[in-house]
């Protein structure tokens, strides 16, 4: 990726903040409606990162459950492009809380349990994320996203101070493939020219990082998962595969030969089977009504299926938003995922996979894992491509393939190569894994921080 201009970056980093206050304050939660009584703080609000265009990023801040001046500092990106990680990441997969009808549950599993978590609404038009020029949405790209994303980092150490020299983790998922490789990588340039970020590591679950092999990967899934014929599967190998259907979809030139393909593909495949997790119920309200963005959330018996709905219920109270310090601009509703951001879509074919090697060549550690349940990213695609990365740079294998466990349970299958690049499974997980295997994602993430291989014996 081509490095922007920093001239650019280097926005004023101070806020016009009364002497003697403490800007965080302000932005402290003093309890969310419905929320059990935890013993950690919370915090949300805006950060502004485009003066001229009062542009503002939404932020929501766990910090962790015990002793947070020795934890790390995570931020949680959630993909889409355009999907929420309030409403996705925090309320739906690792945070501290889900919401179960007016009120909410504690998360036994949530990330906050090892570390300082952040989630935040981007790019712009996201979530409670806004610009009061409504026209800049439809020139969100790549590059905009990861300099905004780069710049509300700078502006929330003036808010948070204490967090400026802390270790800091970027984490995401699908989309975030490119987000957050994106954003690492501006945090090495600007170091350059002035320390500010104590980067330590990089992970991305399911995440798109080389468009025709992540995508393309799909067919073997659905065919080696039951969900497709042998017939289908040659078809949708040969005849017209899925990075070709798509690159057609987003240049409005689908030709008669894929759409053809794409019919039988779905036919087979169904819309009462998540494709984000293929072995798992859906909520069937929303398929009906087909009024989902993302999918269903899909997970085990003793999870809600339906979690999505009621987060978007949930957020969509005026007394939560209050409570949260958001406010809607230029919609009515908290969606998902953006009905009103216009991305570049075509972003998705430029490959991250080299900004991940340009990271490791740094010494960032970083770990791709995969929930195995899921066709749209499936693991076999992104193995492949850590695989190909590690021989590119010349890593040896340091940890060869073996399973995991959590518990007494396999928790997945792994592989790290020079004690930097690792690759990582969670079994029974779909492309959300936090939220449909919340207790081994949480095993995961805090081999990920302490720098240890994942458990090889129970």
């Amino acid at each position: 990726m081509e490095i922007m201009s920093f001239a650019l970056i280097l926005l004023p980093l101070f806020f016009l903040i009364p002497v003697n206050s403490n800007p965080c304050l302000f932005d402290k939660i003093v309890k969310l409606p419905g929320q059990p009584e935890v013993g950690f703080n919370q915090y949300s609000g805006y950060v502004t990162v485009d003066d001229k265009n009062q542009t503002a990023l939404f932020y929501y801040f766990a910090e962790a459950e015990t002793d947070p001046a020795s934890k790390p500092l995570v931020l949680w990106l959630n993909g889409g492009p355009g999907c929420s990680s309030l409403g996705v990441g925090a309320f739906s997969e690792n945070g501290p809380f889900r919401p179960n009808g007016e009120a909410l549950v504690k998360n036994q599993y949530s990330w906050n349990r090892e570390a300082n978590i952040m989630y935040l609404e981007t790019p712009i038009g996201v979530g409670f994320s806004y610009s009061t020029d409504t026209s800049s949405y439809g020139t969100v790209n790549d590059k905009i996203t990861a300099r905004d994303n780069l710049v509300f980092l700078q502006r929330w150490f003036v808010k948070f101070p204490q967090y400026r020299n802390r270790s800091l983790y970027i984490t995401g998922e699908s989309y975030a493939g490119h987000y957050v490789p994106q954003l690492a990588e501006l945090m090495l340039e600007f170091n350059k020219k002035q320390k500010l970020f104590n980067l330590k590591g990089v992970a991305v679950g399911n995440p798109v990082l080389e468009f025709a092999t992540d995508f393309n990967s799909r067919a073997e899934f659905f065919w080696s998962h039951g969900l497709i014929s042998d017939t289908t599967y040659k078809m949708f190998t040969s005849v017209c595969n899925y990075s070709r259907y798509v690159s057609e979809y987003y240049r409005d030139s689908v030709s008669p030969l894929c759409s053809r393909v794409m019919g039988q593909v779905s036919r087979e495949t169904s819309k009462f089977v998540d494709k984000y997790d293929v072995t798992l119920d859906v909520c069937i309200s929303s398929v009906l009504s087909q009024s989902k963005i993302l999918n269903p959330h899909q997970v085990a018996d003793n999870v809600d299926v339906c979690v999505e709905d009621e987060t978007v219920s949930y957020l969509n109270r005026l007394d939560v938003q209050m409570a949260l310090h958001a406010r809607l601009v230029g919609v009515h509703q908290w969606t998902v995922c953006s009905n009103i951001l216009d991305y570049e879509l075509l972003d998705v074919e430029k490959p991250t996979i080299s900004i991940v090697g340009k990271l490791i060549k740094a010494g960032i550690p970083v770990l791709v894992y995969s929930g195995d349940q899921d066709s749209v990213i499936p693991l076999t695609g992104s193995r492949k491509l850590v695989h190909g990365l590690a021989e590119e740079l010349r890593l040896k294998t340091t940890v060869p393939y073996r399973v995991w466990f959590e518990g007494e349970q396999v928790g997945g299958w792994t592989q790290v190569y020079g004690n930097i690049l690792s690759f990582a499974t969670i079994r029974g997980a779909s492309h959300e894994a936090p939220f449909s295997q919340p207790e081994r994602s949480l095993v995961l993430f805090k081999s990920f921080l302490e720098g240890r291989p994942l458990p090889e014996a129970f």
